[in-house]
């Protein structure tokens, strides 16, 4: 490969890597009503939807807000809660 073609492909990697870091360390926007499409399933522990755990994990940096707002912490805070986040693979906030 010639010189020039190899610093062009170095270039466009550390682009690439850059936006996907950038991306990656988007801010989240804590809404509760996000996790809506989990409700039946905090409340009666069933399986989660695929759509629940995209919430579940689009929402984990919020949790700890959550389980410490007393609105929220008894939806969120609670066994069944607890088993659907470990369903959708996310580790349960230590707060």
């Amino acid at each position: 490969m010639k010189k020039g073609s190899c610093a062009s492909l170095l270039c466009a990697l550390v682009v690439v890597v850059v936006l996907a870091n950038a991306r990656v360390t988007e801010a989240v926007t804590c809404n509760p009503t996000e996790l809506a499409p989990c409700l039946g399933a905090f409340q009666s522990g069933q399986a989660p939807s695929a759509n629940c755990c995209n919430k579940v994990r689009e929402q984990q940096p919020c949790f700890c807000g959550y389980i410490k707002n007393p609105n929220f912490s008894k939806y969120v805070n609670n066994p069944n809660t607890k088993k659907v986040v470990s369903a959708c693979g996310v580790a349960y906030p230590k707060c």
